[in-house]
């Protein structure tokens, strides 16, 4: 799918643990089957407002992370839709085991959500900020990972995944972030399915989460110099949008895949498997690397750690570069 933008306005907006918040406590009012457990830190998660408005329906297991997930495998074995709520790094490092023998293997509807993912969390430092989560879930057989790009992103994320029949990791944020979408309809949120934001014919920059701003920003920076980039919101790291990188990767010849996460295991490593696959071509990788982050303000870390529209504007001279050859 399309959307047709202008040239790109960098404004902020909420945080997607905001919306993520928002929308459940809105959608738990249209399903009673919607039930949430957290790991005591609601008040961070924004759980609390669907505690809020449905008591009765809301569980908090303490700092258990382990005991939660099997909690909400229950629970999805009743015919539930449990949400199972933490710090993406509790979630997915502290209780990887129960999520794979409890809700992968059963393949049980459980709807894992991950909320101050990255090194944007800025000051709380390196020990909360998930950098591994995206690989750690995309490991686990059956479940659909999203990484959606804004406030209104998230919402619809939100929506689709508690319409998708199975379990889901859905990775939100700390800090506010630019808007990209004015709306959820236009967010036209698809599991499995990427968004086109720009088109061009010279190289597509492929990216999720906070980079997909940082990526229209270098499309803006690349015109300028006469560059025209495609800019694809890949959202659902898994299942993935094969055809959109297959296209992608024929119709333009080079790749630049931004993601705040590892280099291995997250979006640029699904994305260079897709493109081996249907048409190899020159690939750059924006990334953390093969390192931790430390403590800082976000947009410093940012900067700092290569997550930058500038670093995406540096990669697509490599792969322009390595195209001409």
């Amino acid at each position: 799918m399309v959307v047709t933008l202008e040239r790109y306005e960098l404004k902020l907006g909420q945080p997607t643990r905001d919306a993520f918040g928002e929308a459940l406590r809105d959608l738990g009012k249209e399903d009673e089957r919607i039930v949430v457990v957290d790991g005591d830190v609601s008040n961070s998660t924004r759980t609390e407002w669907f505690a809020q408005d449905h008591p009765d329906r809301f569980f908090n297991c303490g700092i258990a992370e382990s005991n939660m997930v099997g909690v909400a495998s229950g629970l999805a074995a009743c015919g539930k839709v449990p949400i199972v709520a933490s710090f993406a790094c509790f979630l997915l490092c502290n209780a990887f085991d129960q999520l794979r023998m409890s809700v992968a293997f059963p393949h049980l509807n459980v709807k894992a959500v991950g909320s101050h993912a990255g090194i944007s969390i800025g000051e709380d430092g390196p020990s909360q900020m998930a950098i591994e989560d995206v690989a750690l879930a995309c490991a686990l057989p059956g479940f659909a990972v999203l990484v959606p790009a804004d406030g209104a992103a998230t919402r619809a994320a939100v929506r689709a995944m508690l319409a998708y029949e199975g379990p889901v990791y859905l990775r939100v944020g700390r800090p506010k972030v630019p808007v990209v979408y004015e709306s959820e309809h236009d967010a036209r949120f698809e599991i499995g399915k990427a968004v086109r934001l720009r088109d061009g014919q010279d190289l597509t920059i492929v990216a999720n989460g906070l980079m997909v701003a940082a990526a229209l920003q270098a499309h803006d920076l690349l015109a300028d110099r006469g560059i025209r980039a495609r800019v694809l919101d890949v959202h659902t790291v898994k299942p993935l949008d094969e055809s959109a990188i297959a296209a992608a990767a024929r119709e333009t010849g080079a790749l630049v895949v931004a993601e705040e996460h590892l280099a291995h295991g997250g979006l640029g490593s699904v994305v260079a498997m897709a493109a081996a696959r249907h048409a190899p071509c020159p690939i750059a990788f924006v990334n953390i690397g093969d390192r931790y982050a430390e403590s800082g303000r976000s947009e410093e870390l940012l900067a700092k750690y290569g997550l930058t529209a500038g670093d995406i504007v540096h990669a697509a001279g490599q792969v322009l570069a390595a195209k001409s050859q």
